[in-house]
């Protein structure tokens, strides 16, 4: 489906078992199971991954698993509730559920979510630009202390990268097509995870955060050639997986280096040992070319959420496409030049967006949107749904209690981190 259209007419397509589905677009997916792979993964990866080694320093490294692999599971399990309520009414677009489910309030508040969940992982990744690409420059020239000039200023450089590197590949038509960029972003994490490897009550909101991708499962279900549920579910299975493998191993490669020293970003504890040093120099390089070339795969649902609330039914038009995403590039540039500290965004970000996105709208989602004729509100599966969704304001008050507790300590501990 074309960004911001919503078809008025609906069709059926059947299926391999012989049912019908009802199915709302004419638009082909033609982006492949593996592509679809790259660009989920890269939607899971993200900054978080630098914090997950002081996360394991505070839990131990069984309990770490443990809460790493609950995390994991309950995402799977989200994108299944996703995909089932997607494939009752043939929507395939986040808002649409929304006013499916809750009516216009519902496609609100499920564009806003996105909105504000996506613009602070922007945000995230950019904070990282503006802060290692200068010292990546500077161990690059040899030097041990900062110089004057522009080219180490993070505020032109984040405006640099953003203009020649990320703005192009938003303005890319479709999401399939960043596909071979998610791979080279996904190849420069596992560099930094071999990289790490050579050295040999705060952790939940950070874990969670990790493995948000759910407002990009839909557009991804939308390109995907040949699109069934079950497809689109391997497609989750396998990145979340995959993410999590790479997360375990960075976790435990860095916590098994530094021990309690390990910091809440990693490249920091690094760079403590020697700047100049030229591994320390591609990992940090490594990094800033994983997080440059994420940042277009968050932007398009927040585009895809604009469209739907603001012209909704209208067809593509460049001018729409184009204008959407440099207000949004301007407007992250922006923030990250004003906002002197990354954890005053993500602490809120990830306490209240992470837990919508996660829990509690894939569960009332599921059981709004499935008939009660088919599943009635005392069957199991709606009961796990809306256990799914309780456990999601549970985790939200949880984690909106230590920022507070925090903030009244005067100690900012990083809770999040997409």
């Amino acid at each position: 489906m074309e960004e911001g259209s919503q078809p008025e007419k609906e069709k059926f397509l059947q299926q391999s078992d012989g049912s019908k589905r009802p199915q709302f677009t004419d638009f082909e997916g033609k982006t492949s199971f593996g592509m679809s792979v790259f660009n989920l993964s890269n939607a899971i990866m993200g900054s978080g991954i630098l914090g997950l080694s002081y996360a394991m320093s505070n839990t131990g490294i069984i309990l770490f698993l443990i809460l790493l692999t609950c995390i994991a599971s309950l995402s799977c399990y989200s994108i299944h509730l996703l995909l089932r309520s997607a494939g009752v009414v043939g929507i395939r677009a986040y808002e649409q559920l929304g006013f499916r489910a809750f009516g216009q309030p519902g496609k609100i508040l499920a564009g806003i979510i996105i909105t504000l969940h996506n613009i602070g992982a922007m945000s995230s990744y950019i904070f990282i630009v503006k802060y290692e690409l200068p010292l990546v420059i500077q161990a690059f020239l040899g030097q041990t202390s900062n110089s004057e000039g522009w080219y180490m200023n993070g505020n032109y450089l984040i405006i640099i990268v953003t203009v020649c590197i990320i703005l192009p590949l938003a303005l890319m038509k479709h999401l399939g097509y960043l596909g071979y960029t998610s791979g080279f972003s996904l190849s420069c994490m596992v560099f930094f995870l071999a990289a790490v490897s050579l050295w040999t009550v705060y952790t939940i909101p950070i874990l969670a955060f990790a493995f948000v991708c759910h407002p990009e499962v839909l557009p991804i279900y939308t390109e995907l050639s040949n699109p069934t549920k079950r497809r689109m579910q391997n497609i989750g299975n396998v990145s979340i997986l995959g993410m999590f493998v790479m997360y375990f191993l960075t976790a435990i490669f860095g916590y098994l280096t530094f021990y309690d020293n390990t910091e809440a970003e990693l490249l920091h504890t690094y760079s403590k040992v020697d700047l100049l040093d030229t591994l320390i120099l591609c990992v940090r390089l490594a990094v800033l070319v994983a997080v440059t070339l994420t940042v277009p795969v968050v932007l398009f649902p927040i585009r895809r959420a604009l469209l739907q609330l603001l012209f909704p039914g209208k067809p593509f038009h460049w001018l729409r496409h184009i204008s959407i995403a440099v207000c949004l590039l301007f407007a992250v540039n922006l923030l990250v030049i004003l906002v002197p500290n990354i954890r005053d965004i993500f602490g809120i970000t990830g306490a209240t967006t992470a837990p919508s996105l996660i829990f509690i709208l894939p569960g009332l989602f599921y059981i709004r949107i499935i008939p009660t004729d088919e599943e009635p509100m005392n069957s199991r599966p709606k009961i796990q749904a809306a256990c799914f969704a309780t456990v999601g304001f549970l985790f939200m008050i949880m984690s909106l209690t230590f920022i507070i507790l925090d903030w009244t300590n005067g100690d900012k501990r990083s809770l999040g981190g997409h």
